[in-house]
């Protein structure tokens, strides 16, 4: 019997390669013969470096760069086991938790942080790119990231413009002539499920500023910024972000990745399997059991759990999902691919119970579930 198992992580709890070991272990209780093969997996979103690293036999790289406000922060990204593909979460950098509440303020904070870690992946000889855009606490277009990989954003002066959505206000010109050669010859794939644009009603200052600490003030100022930034980053560098689906994501750091970087924005579970080669693994298996830390409607919407189902029913394979908590409307994974769903809560419990015992809820979860196979005279 051949299992692969390839969870997303249980957030609060487990990192996805835990809630991989917590399930095998569950399957071996019934099923100690079994071959299990984990597949640590994420969306792009919190967890994508760890689950990559996990997956691939990569490192874990620290980096102390500037900070949301300008301050110096540590921070982190991924080298995976190719020693050529570098894993960026732009909120490890440029998150909002990096932000005291009191001090939130999307006209002043830069993704200048994010670009810097960038550069250090450069330096270590990495040119394939993965950027995880999700949790920023900026609305600057991605305006730092690009000034930390060594583009000159001018005022009418001919001086550097600051930091912050607000700055982009004064912006005169763009010059690129200094931009890393590095990075010239690297790809870029940004992990994003959003689809706002850059600017308008659905856009990156209306949407998503309010939340990172704007006033509705603010969010006019910044919508203005952002307006004149894209009209920017057409004349200069012939690039028009202003209505590209995902350009939006993360205060605009989807448009900057774009322009300046020539990235390509893709959904983060489809760029997870392809990395860590899901498809290849699946194909000679019994039986796939993913999961994350709640299931329900939203799920579809390209979470990991829905990204692996796809997959296995694509290949015919059974699939099972086990979550900590079912949430409303689970019933439709069924409609769409899933065959057994299972809560791995047994009695009521608080969530800071449940946090505190999830390893062995999942283990126990698991068993559970291949019980139930064996009862049924299921050969898998």
């Amino acid at each position: 019997m051949k299992i692969l198992v390839a969870p997303d992580s249980f957030k609060g709890s487990l990192t996805a390669l835990e809630v991989a070991t917590a399930i095998e272990e569950g399957i071996k209780r019934v099923f100690p013969q079994a071959e299990v093969r984990k597949v640590p997996m994420a969306d792009g979103g919190e967890g994508t470096v760890q689950s990559l690293i996990d997956a691939t036999g990569g490192e874990i790289v620290r980096k102390k760069v500037t900070g949301p406000l300008g301050e110096k922060v540590m921070a982190f990204y991924g080298i995976l086991g190719d020693e050529r593909t570098a894993v960026v979460e732009m909120a490890a950098a440029s998150g909002l938790p990096l932000v005291p509440p009191e001090k939130r303020d999307p006209s002043r904070t830069t993704t200048y942080g994010t670009g810097e870690l960038i550069v250090d992946a450069l330096g270590k000889g990495c040119r394939n790119f993965i950027v995880g855009i999700g949790g920023s606490a900026t609305t600057d277009g991605g305006a730092g990231m690009a000034q930390a990989l060594g583009a000159r954003l001018l005022d009418k002066e001919g001086r550097g413009i600051g930091f912050g959505g607000a700055e982009l206000r004064r912006l005169d010109r763009i010059d690129v002539s200094n931009l890393n050669a590095e990075i010239r010859e690297s790809t870029v794939t940004v992990a994003s499920d959003v689809d706002n644009p850059l600017c308008g009603e659905r856009g990156a200052a209306r949407v998503y500023s309010p939340q990172k600490g704007a006033t509705p003030e603010m969010v006019e100022e910044l919508e203005r910024a952002l307006e004149h930034f894209a009209k920017i980053l057409k004349h200069d560098l012939g690039r028009d972000v202003r209505d590209v689906p995902g350009a939006g994501a993360a205060g605009g750091l989807g448009a900057g990745l774009i322009a300046f970087l020539g990235a390509e924005l893709r959904p983060g579970v489809d760029i997870v399997m392809e990395t860590v080669q899901l498809e290849k693994k699946l194909t000679d298996v019994d039986l796939v059991i993913t999961g994350e830390g709640k299931m329900d409607e939203q799920t579809i919407y390209g979470k990991t759990p829905f990204g692996v189902a796809k997959l296995a029913k694509k290949h015919k394979k059974p699939i099972i999902g086990i979550c900590g908590t079912l949430g409303e409307g689970a019933e439709v994974l069924y409609q769409r691919g899933f065959d057994a769903i299972l809560s791995n809560l047994k009695v009521p419990m608080s969530l800071e119970e449940a946090i505190k015992e999830s390893r062995q809820l999942t283990v126990e979860a698991a068993e559970r579930a291949m019980r139930i196979l064996k009862i049924g005279n299921v050969t898998v």
